[in-house]
C-alpha cells in the first residue's frame, strides 16, 4: 500500500446560497500533519468534517471507478482528490479498511474512526443530483482517521497496517448498518462498542437499538 496523492483545501463557497466549503482541494507533494489533520487544510463545517475524530479523509480509487460506471460523463471530472478527500492510496477500499484499524502512513500514525457521510455539496460540485445518495447507498463513502502521532507525510510514502481490532467491521459493513441493510441487534451493539469508533457514532448506533 502506498500513498499516491495528498490534497489540501482553502476556504471557498458552493451552491446558490454560497455555502462555505473546503471540498475544493489542491494537490501537494508533502504535508505536515497534526492532531487536526493536514496543517493548512480548511474544514469549515465542523458538524460533519474536521476535529480530532475526523482529522483526515481517505477515498478509494476503486470508488471512483464505481462512480464513473454510474456517471460515465464524469470520467474526466471524477478524479482522485475531487470528492474532498485528503489522501489517495493504492490497495485500500471500503471493504478492506475497518473501524479501529491503525496504520503507519509515512511519518504519521492514524486510526480509522468512522465513514464519511456524503452530503449535497458533492452533487453541487459535480452538477449531478443524487450523486451523494448513490455514494452512500453503495457504501463507497471513504473513511476518516484520527491522528495518533503527527509528523511529515509525502505523496510516495508507504502504508502499513499495524493493528486491526475489528476485522468484521469494514467501512462498507458499517455503512450497511447506517443504511438499514444490516438489522441484527447483536451485531449493531457490537459495532457500537467497537474499539476505535468515533464516540458520536457509538451514541447514534445505540440510539438505533
Amino acid at each position: 500500500m502506498k500513498i499516491i496523492g495528498l490534497y489540501s483545501g482553502r476556504s471557498s463557497v458552493i451552491g446558490p446560497k454560497r455555502s462555505p466549503t473546503g471540498i475544493f482541494k489542491h494537490r501537494l507533494e508533502s504535508v505536515e500533519v497534526d492532531s487536526l489533520g493536514i496543517i493548512g487544510d480548511v474544514q469549515l463545517d465542523k458538524r460533519f468534517h474536521g476535529g480530532p475524530q475526523r482529522a483526515l479523509h481517505q477515498y478509494a480509487l476503486s470508488s471512483y471507478e464505481n462512480i464513473i460506471k454510474r456517471y460515465p460523463l464524469l470520467h474526466k471530472k471524477a478524479q482522485p482528490g475531487t470528492i474532498g478527500e485528503n489522501i489517495t492510496a493504492t490497495d485500500m477500499h471500503d471493504h478492506s479498511v475497518c473501524i479501529g484499524d491503525v496504520y503507519q502512513l509515512g511519518g504519521i500514525k492514524v486510526q480509522v474512526s468512522s465513514p464519511r457521510i456524503p452530503c449535497w455539496k458533492i452533487d453541487e460540485k459535480f452538477k449531478q443530483p443524487g450523486m451523494h445518495t448513490f455514494i452512500g447507498s453503495n457504501q463507497i463513502t471513504g473513511w476518516y482517521y484520527r491522528v495518533l502521532e503527527g509528523g511529515p507525510l509525502c505523496a510516495d510514502d508507504d502504508i502499513a497496517l499495524i493493528e486491526q481490532a475489528n476485522p468484521a467491521l469494514s467501512i462498507s459493513t458499517f455503512m450497511g448498518i447506517v443504511k438499514g441493510k444490516i438489522t441484527d441487534k447483536t451485531f449493531i451493539e457490537d459495532a457500537a462498542n467497537a474499539s476505535g469508533l468515533d464516540p458520536q457514532w457509538q451514541t447514534r448506533l445505540l440510539a438505533k437499538l
